[in-house]
């Protein structure tokens, strides 16, 4: 069994100033352009404005995925944690599909799915149809999807995150002239 750690607030914040140390020392080792040669502290003065600006930003989207049940607060062994919420699993999972490099197939083949999902599955259906969508797949028919991406893996991972082995056919299909 897989134990997940959580995230902490200090993790999340560790996280975040040092991928601000690593900035400053691309800044320190990068040229330099004549406005900085100019007047250095106009621009440390503007530099450090956009760090207080930028940590607001992040605190900022650590309240919004809060506010939103993306993130739940939970205290750990006298310590407070993040943990991701099934709701913030699923955002993830869109994002993820969203930018995946959709590549058409090599073989000119179409993905088929066929599936016939219950109505007491209806939320599941609307949620696998909207993810079929994502990955782009175009409705042939009711309960017919076809797809000209290589995008098999994610569409097998969908269907087993969702459980719907039983409900959902694949099919590798080509175009065939029929004399």
């Amino acid at each position: 069994m897989k134990i997940k750690l959580p995230i902490t607030e200090k993790f999340l914040w560790d996280f975040y100033n040092f991928l601000e140390k690593v900035a400053d020392i691309h800044r320190t080792i990068s040229p330099r352009g004549w406005q900085e040669v100019g007047n250095p502290l106009l621009i440390k003065f503007r530099r450090n404005y956009e760090k207080k600006q930028t940590r607001r930003s992040f605190a900022k989207m650590i309240a919004h995925l809060k506010r939103y049940g993306y993130l739940k607060e939970k205290s750990l062994e006298s310590q407070k944690a993040f943990l991701i919420t099934p709701k913030g699993h699923q955002k993830i999972l869109k994002i993820k599909l969203k930018t995946i490099d959709k590549k058409r197939r090599p073989d000119r083949k179409w993905q088929m799915a066929i599936y016939d999902i219950p109505e007491s599955k209806k939320d599941i259906r609307d949620e696998f149809r909207n993810k079929l969508k994502i990955l782009g797949h175009r409705e042939l028919q009711k309960s017919i999807w076809i797809c000209p991406y290589d995008v098999l893996e994610e569409t097998e991972k969908i269907i087993k995150d969702y459980f719907l082995e039983s409900y959902v056919k694949l099919f590798l299909i080509e175009e065939v002239d029929v004399d």
